[in-house]
């Protein structure tokens, strides 16, 4: 289960943070639905080549600064 809730509005913003971050990920790979957080984690692990503990710091640091450009 995905140690992180992510809103569709939150989602939005985020969204924007990591793809300046990771340029090589495309709109496909940023495709979310909330509720299916786990289903994100997974891809980004594979796309970015990272383990999950990155991707998860990541998208929650993104998320603790969702009013800034910091990722």
């Amino acid at each position: 289960m995905a140690e992180i809730t992510i809103s569709k509005e939150d989602w939005d913003r985020l969204k924007l943070k990591v793809r300046r971050k990771y340029r090589e990920l495309s709109e496909e790979d940023l495709a979310f639905t909330p509720g299916e957080e786990e289903k994100l984690i997974q891809h980004l692990m594979l796309r970015l080549k990272r383990n999950r503990e990155y991707v998860v710091f990541t998208l929650k640091k993104g998320l603790a600064n969702i009013d800034t450009n910091i990722l």
